[in-house]
């Protein structure tokens, strides 16, 4: 019995259809419930030919909104190295990503698209929840991983925004170097394990008293 009947080899279309099915189906579903084995199925070819083009699931949703430097790629790329040295690395890569004139428009184009189209802000926050936060978590580790992991991608977020959707100067046109000095503490503060008591924002007690 032939295993592979009804599976079609990778033609000069097929990686446009894989595209379109993948497509209709993150912004019907999101980016977590849909998986390369079931987008393979109903674009008729064998999951292996996805993973031959895309790479990725990550790399599939790059391609799906046309960019040639997908932040969740950058971003795991940046992540392995000195825990000490971790949100200058992570900052530099995104802001090489955005800066570049050929990966940073696109990139641009789906932050702006986003704010106006609430299938796509969906699918985003799926993705930066799945392929970013809960990567930076893992790669931390230890006590509130994950509540730690969103304030640092909170803040990279809130500079990415500031500098290339909204163009707010001094950061819009500040060098790369300095940016990432003057933001690179505020990163470090939030990866930081906590030290006071759950639920304690004030100073901490004297137990001595």
């Amino acid at each position: 019995m032939n295993k592979s009947r009804g599976r079609r080899a990778g033609g000069s279309h097929t990686r446009e259809e894989i595209l379109a099915v993948a497509r209709r189906r993150f912004l019907a579903e999101g980016y977590g419930p849909v998986t390369m084995r079931s987008i393979a199925a109903e674009a008729g070819v064998d999951a292996a030919l996805i993973s031959y083009f895309f790479g990725s699931k990550k790399g599939l949703f790059g391609a799906v909104l046309g960019l040639l430097a997908n932040p969740p790629d950058v971003l795991a790329a940046a992540l392995p190295g000195d825990p000490a040295t971790l949100p200058e690395r992570v900052l530099r890569a995104l802001l090489g990503a955005w800066d570049d004139p050929a990966s940073g428009r696109p990139l641009r184009l789906m932050v702006t698209a986003a704010t106006q189209d609430p299938e796509l802000v969906r699918l985003l926050r799926d993705v930066i929840g799945h392929e970013m936060i809960d990567r930076i978590a893992e790669h931390i580790g230890g006590v509130d991983a994950r509540g730690r992991a969103a304030a640092f991608g909170t803040q990279l977020a809130g500079v990415i925004f500031v500098r290339y959707v909204l163009a707010v100067e001094p950061v819009a046109s500040m060098p790369a170097d300095e940016l990432i000095a003057r933001f690179a503490p505020g990163l470090r503060a939030a990866l930081a394990r906590r030290t006071r008591p759950e639920g304690h924002f004030g100073p901490v007690p004297n137990r001595g008293m």
